[in-house]
């Protein structure tokens, strides 16, 4: 198996295994990538992936693509949604959208991953409801509720999760977590994002 990656070093570093019958090719640009020919699959994770044109390319692509739906960039039936932001990426289950056939879920479990299908709508699952813990915790610094360091402590200790919101904030990228939610907020005031959140981008 061939598989091709536009990434970040972090991304990077997270996807690859050792398994000694892939053969991981990193490209640095998107010439690079589509320049590759006769790869099992390609992976872009960057964070403009769904703005690019993959016409030339006929072979699975992967794409992180978080506010952008299928729908919306009239991806063709090779292109899969997944979500790349830092600190899901690594993970063992995947979230992804499109049409999911033997031969993805193959390549998928062969770099150790496993999947669940979710409706191609923005933010999948995990990623929205992540980001509205954020824009809570946003919200709960504008009324003085508590400081940042202590509402990421409580959360860890509350909650048992491995980030604080704000933690949470730092590895996806605040502008990434502000974009989902101008996007989720245009049919759902509750996305709305706080002013404090706002005032950061």
């Amino acid at each position: 198996m061939k598989f091709v990656v536009l990434a970040s070093d972090s991304q990077w570093n997270s996807l690859q295994n050792n398994k000694k019958d892939i053969e991981w090719i990193r490209v640095n640009s998107f010439e690079d990538f589509l320049s590759q020919k006769s790869a099992t699959a390609y992976f872009n994770l960057l964070d403009d992936a769904a703005d690019q044109e993959y016409n030339v390319i006929d072979e699975i692509i992967f794409i992180n693509s978080i506010t952008k739906t299928l729908i919306e960039i009239e991806a063709k039936p090779n292109i899969i949604r997944i979500n790349g932001w830092n600190g899901f990426i690594e993970k063992e289950l995947w979230e992804i959208s499109g049409n999911i056939t033997s031969e993805i879920s193959m390549m998928l479990k062969h770099i150790g991953k496993k999947f669940i299908t979710v409706d191609d709508e923005p933010g999948f699952v995990s990623a929205r409801v992540i980001a509205m813990i954020i824009n809570e915790a946003y919200f709960a610094t504008e009324e003085n509720v508590s400081t940042e360091a202590e509402i990421d402590i409580a959360m860890k200790l509350g909650t048992n999760y491995p980030y604080g919101p704000f933690e949470w904030a730092n590895v996806i990228g605040v502008s990434n977590i502000y974009a989902l939610l101008k996007k989720l907020a245009v049919n759902d005031s509750r996305y709305n994002p706080s002013k404090a959140l706002q005032d950061l981008n």
